[in-house]
C-alpha cells in the first residue's frame, strides 16, 4: 500500500492560513472590546481594581508616621534665596556680573541674563532651631520648630510643563499617576462618605496643566482627585430635590447596590465601570455627611480670625486651608491647595510679587499648622510647602528692566511639617549663590519615596503592573529615603 507524502504549503496555503489569523486577531480584539472594556490593559495589569472595593483600607508596609497628607502646592517656583536659603556672598555681589559662565545659569538666554541679583528681603533665625526665614513670612516663622527645612531639592527640567509633571507624577511627561493617586491606590480611604483624594483650586483660576495636576494615569480613575468649587459650595446638588422617609431611601439604595453589582458582575474586566459605581456610591454617601464637613460657619469666630478668614488678602487662601484641615479631620487621605496659574513665577518685579503672594497664604498656611498641632492631627497629619522649582541668582532682562529671577532646576527649597518628620531641621545646603546644592542633594523621587515612606508604604513594594512592567511612582533608578529628616528612618535591612 503506497501512502501519500506530506507536501510543503504552497503560497496560497501560506495567505489562507494567515487570514484566518488575521480573522481570529480581529475577533480576538472585538472580544476584548466587549469583556475588557476600551482599555488594552489585560484584567491582570488592574489587580487593585477586579471584585473588591477599590477604596477599601488596606495594609501599609510598615508602621505609618502619618496617615494624611496636605500638599500646599507653590504653583510658579518660589525663590530659595529670597525666602528661606540667605546667601551673604551673593549679597554683596549684588548688581556684578556674574562671574562664571552665563551659559552654567540654565535656560536663560545669554542675552537674558542679567547681574547678580541679592536677596530682596531681611532674613533672621527663627526658633529654638535658629532656621532662617525671610522677613514677609512673619507667621510661618513662628512655627520654624515644627518644620523641617530642605534647601537642597533638585529637579531635572526648567519649563513649568514637565517640572509640573515631575514634581506631582515623578514622570517628565502627562499620563502618569500623581502622588496622590498613588497614595489613594497605596492605602484606601478611611471615610466612604468623602472622596479620599481633594483638590481646592483658587476661585482666581485653576494651576497650569489644570487635571493632569491630580490625574490617576494608568490607575483606576477611583483614585483620581475630586476638585471642590473654588467659590460658592464646594460641591452642588447635595441636598436632595425631594423628601423620602429613611425606609424607602434605605431600600432603594440596597436595591440599586444589588442591580449594580449584577451589572458589574457580567462585566468583570472593566475597571471604568467599578470606579463610576463607586463613584455614584461616593456621591450617595456625600449627601449625608459633606455639607456637614464644609461648612465653615461650624469653626468658632476666634478659629477662622486665626487663619484670615474675613480678611484680605488672605481669605480665599484661609478658608481653602481651614477646609483641608476639617476634611482630614474626617478621614480624606490627601487634600491639595493650589493658586492660579503660576502666582510665584516672578520674572519681573520679584520683590513686589514674592510679597504678595506671601501676604495671601503666610498666615493660613501657619495657622493650619498651628491648628493641626493644637488638636494633635500634626503629628498623624503631612503638610508639604513648595513649588516645581527655584529661582536664579541672577536677574533677567524683561524689556529694559531687571528685576526678576528665571527659573533655576538645580536647586530650590521646600519644607515639610508634621507626619513623623523632625521639626526644626535644615537639611542640605547650596552654593555661595543658591544656584545649585553643594551637599546632601534630595531629588524629586527621594522626595516622593521619604512621603510614601512616612505614610507606611515602600516605594519599590508600591507597583502597577502595566503591560508587564512594574510601573512605580519613583521610577527605575532606586531613590533615597531622606532618614536624616524622619523620626523613625527606615531600618538598613
Amino acid at each position: 500500500m503506497s501512502q501519500t507524502m506530506p507536501t510543503q504549503p504552497g503560497r496560497r496555503d501560506f495567505f489562507a492560513t494567515t487570514r484566518n489569523g488575521l480573522l481570529g486577531a480581529a475577533l480576538t480584539q472585538l472580544f476584548c472590546e466587549d469583556d475588557f472594556g476600551s482599555s488594552t490593559l489585560a484584567a491582570a495589569d488592574h489587580p487593585r481594581s477586579l471584585h473588591q472595593d477599590t477604596l477599601a483600607p488596606r495594609p501599609t508596609h510598615h508602621t505609618p508616621s502619618a496617615t494624611a497628607v496636605i500638599q500646599l502646592f507653590m504653583n510658579g517656583g518660589p525663590s530659595q534665596m529670597d525666602l528661606f536659603d540667605p546667601k551673604p556672598v551673593l549679597n554683596r555681589m549684588d548688581g556684578r556680573p556674574y562671574p562664571g559662565n552665563v551659559e552654567d545659569i540654565g535656560n536663560q538666554g545669554t542675552n537674558d541674563v542679567g547681574v547678580m541679583m541679592g536677596g530682596q528681603y531681611p532674613m533672621a533665625q527663627h526658633g529654638d532651631s535658629g532656621m532662617w526665614m525671610a522677613n514677609v513670612l512673619p507667621h510661618t516663622a513662628q512655627m520654624a520648630d515644627d518644620i523641617c527645612m530642605i534647601r537642597s531639592m533638585w529637579t531635572d527640567h526648567p519649563n513649568h510643563d514637565n517640572a509640573l509633571y515631575r514634581i506631582q507624577s515623578g514622570r517628565l511627561f502627562m499620563g502618569y499617576p500623581t502622588l496622590g493617586a498613588w497614595t489613594v491606590y497605596g492605602l484606601g480611604s478611611e471615610n466612604r462618605n468623602l472622596p479620599a483624594y481633594v483638590v481646592l483650586n483658587d476661585p482666581l483660576g485653576p494651576p497650569k496643566n489644570g487635571s493632569r495636576n491630580w490625574t490617576s494615569g494608568f490607575l483606576s480613575p477611583i483614585f483620581q482627585g475630586t476638585p471642590f468649587r473654588p467659590s460658592g459650595s464646594p460641591i452642588l446638588n447635595l441636598t436632595r430635590g425631594y423628601q423620602r422617609s429613611p425606609e424607602v431611601a434605605t431600600a432603594a439604595a440596597q436595591l440599586l447596590q444589588q442591580l449594580d453589582r449584577i451589572h458589574q458582575r457580567d462585566r468583570p474586566f472593566r475597571p471604568e465601570l467599578n470606579a463610576r459605581i463607586q463613584s455614584y456610591e461616593l456621591a450617595a454617601g456625600m449627601q449625608l455627611s459633606a455639607g456637614e464637613a464644609l461648612d465653615l460657619s461650624k469653626e468658632s469666630r476666634a478659629t477662622q480670625q486665626a487663619y484670615g478668614i474675613g480678611s484680605e488678602p488672605t481669605d480665599s487662601y484661609a478658608r481653602r486651608c481651614l477646609l483641608a484641615r476639617r476634611l482630614v479631620e474626617r478621614g480624606v487621605r490627601f487634600v491639595q491647595i493650589f493658586m492660579e496659574e503660576q502666582p510665584w513665577d516672578s520674572h519681573v518685579d520679584l520683590a513686589s510679587n514674592h510679597r504678595a503672594v506671601c501676604e495671601r497664604t503666610d498666615q493660613p498656611v501657619a495657622a493650619l499648622l498651628a491648628d493641626l498641632k493644637q488638636r494633635g492631627l500634626l503629628d498623624s497629619t503631612l503638610v508639604v510647602w513648595g513649588g516645581e522649582f527655584g529661582r536664579t541668582p541672577t536677574s533677567q532682562k524683561s524689556g529694559n528692566v531687571y528685576t526678576g529671577r528665571d527659573h533655576n532646576m538645580q536647586a530650590f527649597s521646600s519644607w515639610i511639617a508634621g507626619g513623623g518628620t523632625r521639626g526644626g531641621v535644615t537639611w542640605g545646603s547650596t552654593d555661595d549663590f543658591g544656584h545649585s546644592v553643594s551637599e546632601n542633594p534630595v531629588s524629586v523621587h527621594d522626595f516622593h519615596a521619604t512621603i510614601l515612606h512616612l505614610l507606611g508604604l515602600h516605594h519599590q513594594e508600591l507597583f502597577f503592573m502595566r503591560n508587564g512592567l512594574e510601573e512605580r511612582l519613583t521610577g527605575v533608578e532606586p531613590p533615597r529615603v531622606v532618614s536624616e529628616i524622619v523620626r523613625h528612618p527606615p531600618s538598613s535591612g
